[in-house]
């Protein structure tokens, strides 16, 4: 039975392209002498965003990780967005792994402001203030909504006047860039390193993009191999990488246009409450608490129905749109959730 799956872009079945390209790969060692389709991934990667080296990392969160790691030193102070993915939802990884504290602040908007960074950053050489360093932005955001980059611009600008650097947790960058109406690169430029992923709207199976400068990159790979990222004969998913990059970024556009159709419609249900503002790229986000059904109802009665969706989490349901969700699979599933929800 075929599913229509809501859960996130990360359930996207490889193309048969990608399946061919990685059974062709050219592989080698890795860690050793190279892996030739590796190699030619990061290259792509990193002209892609604007750096001038990049790294292929197993997982957003391993390349969030490792370019903290690699940016602080043990006790260092991080700034960040209260709700930011790195907080949210990387299980304190910054805490474990690079043993930094996370100073996290409150947005308008879902992005940081550059006075109040400017007012959270260590100025002083106390003896009882730990160093700021580093600040994370996030774009586009978890929440699916997309910072403009005239905030960006005016956060690295206060980093650089404090020798701070900046890191952008990409994971849905070509979403971003398409909502702005941008290359990647406008967004990337006020960043000094950024992971991107493969497998999210992109569709590869697996894999993530770090970037930055030479030597940036080559620091980080040794803390991507502290992390046991070091992988061996890994052009075989390199190779995936490959293609969504060369070929997916292009059709980003139609998961953008589902999202819409999908909570244009869905907003019409009654005691659905959907902030079509908040759409910006290929994520809707429901409030069902007035339609009288609790999540599990509603869980269970779609995937009887052939769909695939989360529950709440914060008061709200997210559906995503993918590759492997058509605008037909957009309808159905209005014409079920109207079933469930007005029944």
């Amino acid at each position: 039975m075929r599913f229509i799956d809501l859960r996130s872009d990360t359930v996207t079945l490889p193309t048969d392209e990608m399946r061919q390209a990685m059974f062709e790969a050219e592989v080698g060692d890795d860690v050793l002498e190279g892996d030739p389709t590796v190699i030619k991934l990061e290259e792509m990667a990193a002209e892609a965003v604007g750096k001038e080296a990049s790294m292929f990392v197993v997982s957003g969160t391993m390349g969030n990780e490792s370019a903290i790691y690699t940016h602080t030193k043990c006790g260092d102070e991080v700034i960040l967005a209260d709700n930011a993915h790195i907080v949210t939802h990387e299980v304190g990884s910054a805490a474990v792994i690079s043993g930094v504290q996370l100073r996290t602040l409150r947005t308008d908007k879902g992005y940081l402001d550059a006075k109040d960074v400017e007012a959270t950053i260590r100025k002083e050489n106390n003896i009882h203030y730990p160093e700021t360093g580093l600040i994370c932005l996030e774009n586009a955001r978890s929440d699916g909504s997309v910072v403009p980059i005239d905030k960006m611009a005016d956060v690295y600008a206060i980093a650089k006047k404090y020798d701070v650097p900046v890191h952008l947790d990409g994971a849905r960058l070509f979403n971003a860039a398409l909502y702005l109406n941008v290359d990647v690169r406008e967004i990337t430029k006020y960043t000094d390193s950024v992971m991107f992923c493969l497998s999210k709207g992109l569709c590869a199976p697996i894999g993530s993009m770090v970037a930055g400068s030479k030597e940036f990159i080559e620091r980080a790979k040794k803390s991507r191999k502290l992390m046991g990222g070091g992988m061996r004969q890994s052009g075989v998913i390199a190779a995936a990488g490959i293609v969504a990059l060369t070929k997916m970024r292009g059709r980003l556009h139609v998961d953008h246009e589902n999202a819409r159709l999908l909570a244009d419609e869905l907003s019409k249900i009654p005691n659905i409450k959907v902030d079509l503002n908040r759409v910006q790229i290929n994520m809707v986000f429901a409030d069902m608490s007035g339609v009288g059904k609790d999540d599990s109802y509603i869980v269970g009665k779609m995937f009887e129905k052939g769909i695939k969706i989360l529950p709440s989490e914060d008061g709200f349901m997210r559906f995503v749109t993918n590759k492997d969700v058509t605008k037909k699979d957009v309808l159905y599933f209005i014409d079920c959730m109207k079933e469930i929800c007005l029944s």
